[in-house]
């Protein structure tokens, strides 16, 4: 079993930056893909960005070329630099790990994850 806790949201103006952090206890002997997503009340969860085990990356293109997924596997954590903030990025976000097998690119879609983290509010103004 796979415990993660995410860290780093708050309250910031449009155009500012935050970094999200996902501590994952023990960190996975080997998974597959690692990721963001975030939901909104009413909404449903989206795919932001997600990592493979090989280092490739996946953006939404809601994000692209604003956030940067990256990970520290000596800390087990996993990183989201967001910046130039936008209002519509305020969302709860949480972080997934996906231990089943390889998709290639590594997927955005949350039912290809099978283990979540409570969540870590971002506030955009």
């Amino acid at each position: 079993h796979v415990q993660l806790v995410e860290s780093g949201g708050g309250s910031v103006q449009a155009g500012g930056s935050l970094r999200l952090s996902c501590v994952a206890s023990p960190y996975p002997d080997k998974y597959y893909a690692m990721g963001w997503f975030r939901q909104v009340p009413g909404k449903e969860r989206e795919g932001v960005a997600a990592i493979s085990l090989a280092r490739l990356t996946t953006y939404s293109n809601s994000v692209k070329g604003r956030f940067t997924i990256s990970q520290d596997s000596a800390k087990s954590t996993l990183y989201l630099q967001m910046n130039s903030l936008k209002p519509e990025d305020s969302a709860m976000y949480y972080c997934a790990v996906r231990t089943s097998s390889a998709l290639v690119p590594p997927p955005l879609r949350p039912s290809d994850y099978n283990y979540w983290g409570q969540g870590t509010q971002v506030t955009v103004s």
